[in-house]
């Protein structure tokens, strides 16, 4: 396996996004559940062990990985548009539905093939999925706030469909970039979630909602993180909120490193923060964010001017700069190649 990778898996700061594991033409390495709950120093968590012996030099992977690449300075540069949108068909949707909405838009309009997502069952525990119809996308509708290996669905993907999808976190926003600009052009949409940390599997079932919140998570119909608390809702109609302060410190570590919350590679960017409650914000980034968006500009309700706005997003930026960004410069110089905050626009 290349240096890179290897450094970035021994520094705890692999991002599991699972883009090494899409891309690598021979295999040699699988991102694992077991790579979740991650010791440094025990590698074969990624089952990787054979890589050192069968991988060829390619350097695919450290193209495509999110920490070798690094992080944008100043992540509002590149949105060329802002505004509030929720979907016609919003019902059982986070939000606004926006992702969704553009996502079943697309099928029903042959725009697409396929899409990656994540899918839970009754128990919260998630399952990275490929979507082929509009159908599919009602299963993925929510937040799940855990992390699982999103990219690493792309090597199926690319071996049956030819325009893919990609829904994710900043990281994985940021692989599927990377990898549509240096492997393969099927990924022809690519939309980003706002996210200032994800939790292990584990920690949120086991810990975090049934004795932080003190709630079965078999009775858990929505979480959210806004208004400065983490929000659980039941399916009796019970609301139970902590400050995030009190759940923050259980996130994966990688997390600590990133310094990402809007999804700056991606071409569409979507969250909550900056609209109105029952909205989303939309931020789009690049010629193919703008194509895409009008396509299904017809399914949704827009808002040009929502509030909070802009304003509050910068804030989280900020304050996920100012957690984070020490952090990172630090694993930095531990690295034997270069890698950084970059003063520049994607």
């Amino acid at each position: 396996m290349p240096p890179k990778i290897a450094e970035v898996i021994e520094h705890d700061v692999c991002a599991a996004c699972g883009a090494c594991e899409a891309v690598c033409p021979i295999g040699a390495v699988t991102v694992k559940k077991a790579a979740e709950i991650r010791d440094p120093n025990d590698l074969s968590l990624y089952e990787k062990g054979a890589g050192y012996l069968v991988c060829e030099g390619c350097l695919t992977c450290s193209r495509i990985c999110p920490v070798v690449d690094g992080f944008i300075e100043n992540e509002l540069a590149n949105v060329r548009n802002f505004f509030a949108a929720r979907s016609r068909e919003n019902a059982g949707s986070q939000d606004g539905g926006v992702t969704s909405g553009i996502l079943k838009s697309l099928f029903k309009q042959d725009k697409i093939d396929c899409a990656v997502g994540i899918t839970q069952n009754e128990k919260w525990e998630p399952k990275v999925v490929l979507l082929t119809s509009a159908e599919d996308v009602e299963k993925v509708r929510g937040t799940k706030y855990t992390s699982d290996p999103v990219v690493a669905a792309l090597r199926e993907a690319f071996e049956k469909y030819d325009r893919i999808a990609v829904v994710g976190v900043p990281c994985q926003a940021h692989s599927a970039r990377l990898i549509r600009e240096n492997v393969s052009e099927k990924i022809v949409l690519i939309i980003g979630l706002l996210c200032m940390e994800s939790f292990y599997h584990d920690v949120m079932l086991d810990k975090i909602i049934p004795e932080i919140m003190k709630v079965k998570i078999e009775d858990v119909r929505k979480m959210e993180f806004t208004k400065g608390k983490f929000w659980v809702y039941t399916s009796e109609g019970e609301v139970h909120s902590v400050p995030i302060k009190d759940v923050a410190k259980y996130s994966r570590n990688p997390c600590h490193h990133c310094c990402d919350y809007t999804s700056v590679f991606a071409d569409i960017s979507v969250g909550s923060v900056g609209a109105p409650d029952g909205w989303n914000s939309v931020f789009i980034r690049t010629d193919v964010g703008e194509e895409y968006f009008d396509m299904v500009h017809e399914e949704m309700e827009i808002m040009e001017d929502p509030k909070p706005g802009l304003e509050l997003v910068r804030k989280l930026i900020d304050m996920k700069r100012k957690n984070n960004a020490e952090h990172f410069k630090e694993v930095c110089k531990e690295f034997s190649f270069e890698t950084g905050i970059r003063d520049e626009t994607v």
